[in-house]
């Protein structure tokens, strides 16, 4: 039987695993696939459990983690996990980049100079369109938040997502990352999917199975192909992209991803996404 570690090398699977640490957030965006905002019903993965995956996802035959939500960082004890999942490997985690206190910088600072990186959103250069999906004031505090990250020693990556950007609006997106120290490779452009909440709004592209990076994604619902899979729309979890129920060990899920992936062939880069 293929190894993950043989799937990832073929490139019939990503090497990242990625795991959603919870569903809830303090922001309500227009596009959001998990249909997150402050007052959701909390579904979380046991803080406790994520370092166990991570070492699981090592053993395994993964290169690296990602986790997401919701906001993470709403999560209790988060940064200390991070870093354990950090020491077994490369761990990247997606942030609105709202909740970046002293406190929680402070907490994150064990993590400086390790093979770590926090994404944030930052969807243009212009505050009121950026707010306008995201939320009041997030421009503000996503542009005060990347240079203290930086201060710390910690690697910030900025993802965009959009209908799509004029040139020249890029551009000057592209002029105000780099400004802040954020350099063109860790830079992401990507499509609002129409999944969740985008779809009542009519926003983003259809992708399914085939169009979606191959990337085993584990949440408190189960596995699911991809962490475009789990998403929510009229507060039901969509479920046509779950492989498994089940969730540990992890050497299940990740023998249903390989299986499902060896039957589908190579994959592509994810939905058109980009660098600039």
């Amino acid at each position: 039987m293929t190894s993950v570690a043989q799937a990832v090398a073929e490139g019939l699977i990503g090497g990242r695993l990625w795991v959603y640490a919870n569903y809830h957030c303090n922001l309500a965006c227009t596009y959001c696939l998990t249909e997150s905002a402050p007052r959701v019903p909390r579904r979380q993965l046991p803080i406790e459990r994520l370092p166990e995956i991570a070492a699981e996802a090592r053993a395994e035959g993964f290169t690296a983690l990602g986790v997401t939500g919701g906001e993470p960082f709403l999560v209790g004890g988060l940064p200390g996990a991070l870093a354990a999942m950090a020491a077994d490997l490369p761990t990247l985690v997606l942030s609105n980049g709202t909740l970046f206190t002293r406190r929680l910088l402070a907490d994150l600072a064990p993590l400086a100079g390790r093979d770590f990186a926090v994404q944030v959103s930052l969807d243009s250069a212009d505050p009121a369109a950026n707010d306008e999906m995201r939320g009041p004031s997030n421009f503000a505090k996503v542009i005060e938040a990347i240079p203290r990250l930086r201060g710390l020693g910690v690697r910030v990556r900025v993802a965009t997502t959009t209908e799509g950007l004029e040139p020249e609006e890029l551009a000057r997106l592209c002029e105000l990352h780099r400004s802040l120290d954020v350099p063109d490779e860790d830079h992401v452009v990507r499509p609002i999917v129409r999944r969740g909440r985008a779809v009542d709004h009519g926003l983003g592209v259809d992708a399914g199975l085939a169009d979606l990076p191959a990337e085993l994604t584990i949440t408190a619902d189960g596995s699911f192909w991809s962490p475009f899979g789990p998403t929510v729309h009229g507060g039901r979890l969509d479920t046509d992209l779950l492989i498994t129920r089940t969730t540990r060990p992890l050497s299940i899920p990740a023998a249903a991803m390989v299986r499902i992936a060896g039957a589908a062939g190579p994959r592509s880069d994810p939905a058109g996404a980009r660098i600039c």
